[in-house]
C-alpha cells in the first residue's frame, strides 16, 4: 500500500468551517409568547396581536396586524412557508396545526387534519414535504406523528411509542433518513438524544451538554445537526454554545460560544441560525445571525500542473490515433478495426463500468452505510462467466457493431430503432449527466472554481479526444486512466490510515465496532440491500442486461476472435473484486477519519462530496493533483466510452438505415458530429441537475437504470432464451414493464435496486405470454437463440 513520503506536507485544517455572527435590528416587541420563522426566505416575528417582517436592505421590521388560532406552541418550516402547532386550552397540549404563508404581507392559512390525539410538549420539523411532529400522549408515553403536506387528502401516520423516558420534548429535527429528538433533563442540565428510523426503530445516543433553546435545531447539509445550546454549567462565561452533530459517525463539535445568556427563541435561516436575546431592564430584545461560512480549501500550483498535464495527455492520444489511422470505414471508428487485444478490451471494460460514480459516490455510500452494496460485485463473477461462456460467442457470430441490430434480426426493425433510442435517451439522459456532474462538484469543492465550468472543461476535452481517435483512443485512454485513478486511490487509503495513531489496528478496530465493514445481508426485507436482492439483481443487471448494453459490448466486439472476446469478459471479472474492495475501503477509512477528526466535517456539504474535502483539506500539494487527475480519468474513461457508443447508435442505427447508398466516409464524419452533439447535450443536462440538492447520485442511477432499461432487456431475453417470442409480444412485454415498474416507483414499493429486475421480469413473462397469442416468428432462428444449432443451421445463421 502507498504511503506518505516523511518529506510531504499536508494541510493542516481544524475546521474547514467558521461562524460568523451579526447583530441585526433589534426585536420590535419583548413578550415572552413571540416567536421567530422564516416564511418565503425573509425572518418573521410572530406576536399575539401582530407580526414583523425584517427588511435585510432596510434593516428594518415591518409591522402588519393578525390574529393567531391560538397561542403557539412550535413552530417548523423549510424557509419558504412555515406550520405553527397551536393549543386553544391555554396549556401546552396540540391538537390543530395550521400552514402560514404570506401572499402581498396578507397572512394565509390552511388547516391540516386534527391530530389524532394531544400532544404535550410538541415539536416539528419539516423535511421532504412530510411535517413529522414528537410530543407526549395523554398517557404520557413519547409519540411520533407524520404527515405528507403536499397532498391534501393526506392522514396523520403514527410510529410506534418511544421506550419510557422521562422529561418534555426540547426539538425535533430529521436527518439522514432519521429524527432526532431531545428531552430536557433539568436535573443534570443536559439533553437525553434519541434516534428514530423506520428501520431500525429507537435507539438512545450520547446525551448534548446544554438544554436545547426553543427553536434552536436544525439541519444542516446532508448528514449535520445544529444544536443552540444553553450551558448553565460554564465556568468561563460562555453560557450558549452553538453545537455541530453529525448524524453518520454521531460525533459532535463545539462550532462557537457566545456569553450571551437569557437566549429564548431561534430559527433556521439560510446556512445558520437567527436567536433573540431577552432583556430585562429595559426589556428589549436583541437580534443576532450565526451563519457557517465556508474556508477556502482550494488546492495548489503544482496540483493545477499536474492536473493540466493529464488533461493534455488524454487529448494527445485522441490526436496521435487521429492522425495515425486514416478513418474511412467505420470498422475503424466503431469497433476499432476488431483489432484490440483481449487485455486491453477487458481494462476498458472495467474503467467504463468504473465512473465517477465508483470513485466519488461508493466511498461517500460506504462513508454513510457499510459494504452491503459491495455484494453486487461478488455476485457479478458468477453472471460474467454466464455471458462469456454464452452470450457473447452467440453475439460475435452476428459481426455487429450496434448491438441492437440483434432485435432488428430476430423479432422487427422497428424494435431495434425503439430499443436504440432509448438506449441514447438513457445514456445522455441519465448516466452522461450524473457521471458528469459528480466529479464536477468534486472539482469544485477542491478548486473553488464554479461547478458549470468544471462540467463545461471536463466535457469539452473528453468530446475532444473521443471525436479525435474513435474507438482505438477510447480504450487506450481507459487504459491508462485505470492506472491513475487506482494509484490515487491506494494512496489516499494508505494515508488515511497511516495518519491513525494506531495505524491498521486502529482502523480495523473502530471498523468493527460500527459494523462499517458489514457486507452479507441475508434478510429477506425487500427494500433493503440484501444478498438475494443482488442475487435477484445480477441475474437482470448483468446476465439479461449485458447483451443490450452498447458502451460494453462494444469492448467486446472490438477483440479479435471468439477466444479473445470471452478472456476480455474473464481480465474484466479478475479486476472487479479488487477494484470494488479498494473504492468501499476508501469510504470506511473516510468514517474512521472523520469520527476522530469531527471538526474537519463541513456541516454544509453534501455526502457525495465527503471524499473531495477529504482530498482538498488533508492531502499533501502534489498528490492532490494527482487523485484529482483519479476522479477526472474515472469519469472521462466512462464518459468517452457513452459519447463513442452514443456515435455509433446514431450512425449505425439510423444514418445509414435512412441513406440510400451510406458512404462510410460520411458516416464517420456524421459520427464525428453525433459525439460533439452528445458531449453538448450531456453538459447541459448535467449543468440543469447541478442545480438541484440531490441526496445521492448513485441511487439516482440506479433508479433511472432500472426504470427506463429494464424493458428491451427483456426484449433480449425473450429473443435469446425462447424460440416462441415473437415481435407483438415483445412489443407488449415492454409496454407493460415500463408501465408497472413506473407504477413500483411512485408507490416506493421496493428498494430502487429492485426496479431493473422488476421491468425485465415483466417484459419476460408479459412478453412470453402475448407471443402465444400471435403467430410463431416465420424467420429461420438459426445462431439466435442460445439453444444448440445443427451444423447446417450454423451455416444458415443469419448475418447483418
Amino acid at each position: 500500500m502507498l504511503l506518505p513520503s516523511p518529506g510531504w506536507s499536508a494541510p493542516q485544517l481544524e475546521n474547514p468551517v467558521q461562524i460568523v455572527t451579526t447583530r441585526l435590528a433589534p426585536a420590535p416587541v419583548t413578550e415572552s409568547e413571540s416567536r421567530l420563522v422564516v416564511v418565503q426566505g425573509q425572518p418573521v416575528l410572530l406576536a399575539r396581536d401582530a407580526y414583523w417582517v425584517l427588511n435585510e436592505r432596510s434593516g428594518r421590521w415591518t409591522r402588519a396586524a393578525w390574529r393567531p388560532r391560538g397561542p403557539i406552541v412550535a413552530a417548523a418550516g423549510d424557509g419558504q412557508r412555515v406550520f405553527l402547532l397551536t393549543t386553544d386550552t391555554g396549556g401546552r397540549q396540540v391538537r390543530d396545526v395550521s400552514e402560514l404563508s404570506l401572499d402581498d404581507g396578507a397572512v394565509r392559512w390552511r388547516e391540516l387534519p386534527t391530530l389524532p390525539f394531544a400532544l404535550e410538549s410538541a415539536h416539528a420539523d419539516l423535511a421532504a414535504n412530510v411535517l413529522h411532529l414528537a410530543g407526549r400522549d395523554p398517557q404520557g408515553a413519547l409519540r411520533l406523528l407524520s404527515i405528507g403536506v403536499s397532498d391534501s387528502k393526506s392522514e396523520w401516520r403514527a410510529a410506534p411509542a418511544a421506550p419510557s423516558v422521562e422529561g418534555a420534548v426540547s426539538s425535533l429535527v430529521a436527518q439522514n433518513s432519521a429524527l432526532f429528538l431531545t428531552i430536557a433533563m433539568p436535573a443534570d442540565r443536559r439533553s437525553r438524544l434519541l434516534r428514530w428510523n423506520a428501520g431500525t426503530g429507537w435507539g438512545e445516543l450520547q446525551p448534548l451538554p446544554g438544554q436545547v433553546i426553543d427553536g434552536g435545531a436544525r439541519a444542516t447539509g446532508q448528514a449535520h445537526v445544529l444544536y443552540l445550546l444553553r450551558d448553565d454549567t460554564a465556568t468561563d462565561g460562555a453560557r450558549t454554545q452553538l453545537l455541530s452533530f453529525h448524524a453518520i459517525t454521531r460525533s459532535r463539535v463545539t462550532l462557537a460560544t457566545f456569553k450571551e445568556d437569557a437566549i429564548r427563541s431561534a430559527v433556521g435561516w439560510r446556512n445558520g441560525l437567527i436567536w433573540m436575546q431577552q432583556h430585562a431592564d429595559p426589556p428589549a430584545a436583541s437580534v443576532f445571525f450565526s451563519e457557517i461560512q465556508p474556508r477556502d480549501t482550494l488546492i495548489g500550483a503544482l496540483d493545477w500542473l499536474v492536473i493540466v498535464i493529464y488533461l493534455l495527455a488524454m487529448t494527445g492520444i485522441g490526436l496521435f490515433f487521429y492522425l495515425r489511422e486514416k478513418r474511412v470505414s467505420t470498422a475503424d471508428f466503431f469497433v476499432g478495426s476488431r483489432s484490440i487485444p483481449f487485455w486491453a478490451a477487458g481494462v476498458s471494460l472495467y474503467a467504463t463500468n468504473t465512473s465517477s460514480i465508483s470513485y466519488i459516490a461508493i466511498p461517500a455510500k460506504a462513508f454513510e452505510t457499510n459494504w452491503q452494496y459491495l455484494t453486487n460485485n461478488l455476485v457479478a463473477i458468477i453472471g460474467l462467466m454466464f455471458v462469456a461462456v454464452w452470450i457473447v460467442p452467440l453475439l460475435r457470430r452476428l459481426d455487429l457493431m450496434s448491438v441492437f441490430q440483434y432485435l432488428e434480426i430476430r423479432f422487427h426493425p422497428v424494435i431495434r430503432t425503439m430499443a436504440s433510442a432509448l438506449f441514447i435517451i438513457v445514456q445522455i439522459g441519465s448516466r452522461l449527466s450524473v457521471i458528469l456532474l459528480l466529479p464536477s462538484l468534486a472539482i469544485a469543492t477542491m478548486t473553488g472554481v464554479d461547478v458549470g465550468w468544471c462540467i463545461l472543461i471536463m466535457g469539452a476535452v473528453t468530446i475532444a479526444y473521443t471525436a479525435l481517435g474513435g474507438m482505438k483512443a477510447v480504450i487506450w485512454t481507459d487504459f491508462v486512466q485505470l492506472f491513475v485513478m487506482f494509484g490515487g486511490a491506494l494512496f489516499a487509503i494508505g494515508y488515511i490510515v497511516s495518519s491513525l495513531d494506531g495505524g491498521m489496528g486502529e482502523f480495523l478496530t473502530v471498523a468493527g465496532q460500527q459494523d462499517k465493514m458489514k457486507l452479507l445481508d441475508w434478510s429477506w426485507d425487500l427494500t433493503d440491500a440484501t444478498v438475494w436482492g443482488f442475487i435477484f439483481l445480477v441475474l437482470f443487471d448483468v446476465v439479461l442486461t449485458f447483451p443490450k448494453d452498447q458502451v460494453l459490448m462494444q469492448r467486446v466486439l472490438s477483440t479479435k476472435s471468439d477466444r479473445e472476446a470471452g478472456r476480455s469478459i474473464w481480465t474484466f471479472a479478475a479486476i472487479m473484486i479488487p477494484g470494488g474492495f479498494m473504492f468501499y475501503l476508501i469510504g470506511t477509512a473516510l468514517f474512521v477519519f472523520y469520527q476522530k477528526h469531527p471538526e474537519r466535517l463541513n456541516p454544509l456539504m453534501q455526502i457525495d462530496a465527503t471524499f473531495p474535502l477529504f482530498i482538498a483539506a488533508e492531502l499533501p500539494v502534489g498528490v492532490r493533483g494527482i487523485i484529482v487527475a483519479g476522479i477526472l480519468a474515472a469519469s472521462m474513461s466512462t464518459l468517452s466510452s457513452i459519447m463513442n457508443s452514443v456515435a455509433t447508435l446514431a450512425s449505425v442505427d439510423f444514418y445509414e438505415r435512412r441513406v440510400k447508398r451510406p458512404d462510410p466516409a460520411k458516416s464517420v464524419r456524421f459520427a464525428e458530429f453525433m459525439t460533439l452533439t452528445t458531449g453538448l447535450v450531456g453538459i447541459a443536462a448535467a449543468w440543469l441537475l447541478s442545480r438541484y440538492d440531490v441526496h445521492s447520485l448513485f441511487d439516482v442511477s440506479i433508479e433511472l437504470a432500472g426504470l427506463m432499461g429494464g424493458g428491451f432487456a427483456g426484449a433480449y431475453t425473450l429473443g435469446m432464451f425462447t424460440r416462441r417470442a415473437n415481435w407483438q409480444g415483445v412489443v407488449i412485454g415492454i409496454a407493460s414493464a415500463i408501465v408497472l415498474t413506473t407504477l413500483a416507483w411512485s408507490l416506493n414499493l421496493v428498494h430502487p435496486y429492485f426496479y431493473l429486475a422488476i421491468s425485465i421480469l415483466v417484459c419476460i413473462v408479459f412478453g412470453y405470454l402475448a407471443s402465444l397469442l400471435f403467430p410463431p416468428p416465420p424467420q429461420s432462428l438459426a445462431g439466435l437463440t442460445i439453444h444448440r444449432q445443427t451444423a447446417t443451421e450454423l451455416a444458415a445463421s443469419p448475418r447483418p
